[in-house]
């Protein structure tokens, strides 16, 4: 599938034509915006909270579009952890233009605590 209402088009007159359709949708702003402020990514409840409409198929039609756009992708986490939606250099693009401040460089989650040295036997 190469065409179609939420696919990214290749010309630039049709990327800021989408870019007015994606700025017209209060709930896909508020997702990228959040998206975008979040270090380690939004979870799908955290971004049901964000959206505020208390229905998971407005947050479902939000993620799809997303997804599908090409501004956030989906991150799973390996034992147990939440999967989590993380902004795409594209979405952060987009979101700077739709915004117009200038575009946030990519949040850096929090480094891993250092692995604990083994014991020694005496």
């Amino acid at each position: 599938m190469k065409s179609g209402l939420w696919v990214w088009p290749p010309d630039q007159k049709a990327q800021m034509r989408m870019l007015r359709k994606v700025s017209a949708s209060p709930h896909l702003i508020a997702a990228l915006t959040a998206v975008s402020k979040s270090k380690a990514g939004l979870s799908n409840s955290e971004l049901d909270d964000v959206t505020a409409d208390n229905s998971n198929w407005m947050t479902l039609w939000v993620v799809r579009q997303l997804t599908s756009l090409g501004f956030i992708e989906f991150s799973v986490a390996l034992f147990g952890g939440p999967a989590k939606y993380l902004l795409t250099d594209l979405g952060r693009s987009a979101l700077s233009t739709i915004t117009g401040q200038p575009p946030q460089s990519r949040p850096v989650p929090p480094p891993s605590p250092p692995a604990a040295a083994p014991p020694k036997v005496a």
